[in-house]
């Protein structure tokens, strides 16, 4: 599992995993060409789970609304939520390659109530988190909607890969909150 250089491609495959055909209107954009403060939310090679909680001062809680599992693969639709607010403040999917960690790690990733950014930390998961693409999402996508805004805005989010222990083991799909 890795992210291929066609976005397009690449979300069509993960949507597929989810039986999900329409893909999200996005654009490819440069990591220059997103405006700040989405640019500090986006353009690194940490945990988007660590990033949030820094720039929002208060742990997020993860809401999966679409889970599927098929063999050693993992799948999730989810939305990050601050604890102190409960506001969506990241959308995404998440594709995870269970055979790549430790029995424990995955039985805590499938009770889907720790966001995995966490998980890997407090276990200790040697990773690295790869940016290939960014994206800018149109505002009537309805990815955006998941945020409940009161006007309609673009979003931004990035494609992105997570090794464990030097293996490409989870494809993401982040979106921040406009």
């Amino acid at each position: 599992m890795s992210i291929n250089s066609d976005p397009s491609k690449e979300l069509r495959l993960m949507l597929a995993f989810f039986g999900d055909g329409d893909l999200p209107k996005i654009e490819e954009i440069s990591a220059a060409a997103i405006p700040q403060p989405y640019r500090s939310l986006l353009v690194h090679n940490g945990h988007m789970t660590e990033t949030l909680e820094k720039h929002h001062g208060a742990d997020v809680d993860v809401h999966p609304y679409n889970i599927h599992h098929n063999g050693s693969m993992y799948g999730r639709k989810l939305d990050l939520t601050v604890q102190s607010s409960g506001e969506v403040v990241m959308t995404g999917i998440l594709l995870f390659n269970l055979s790549f960690v430790e029995p424990v790690v995955r039985d805590e990733i499938l009770a889907a109530e720790t966001p995995l950014g966490r998980i890997l930390v407090e276990h200790n998961v040697l990773r690295e988190v790869t940016t290939e693409t960014y994206l800018k999402v149109a505002a009537e996508d309805p990815l955006v909607a998941r945020f409940g805004l009161s006007k309609p805005l673009d979003a931004y989010g990035r494609l992105a890969t997570i090794f464990c222990n030097q293996r490409p083991a989870v494809d993401l799909l982040e979106i921040v909150r406009p």
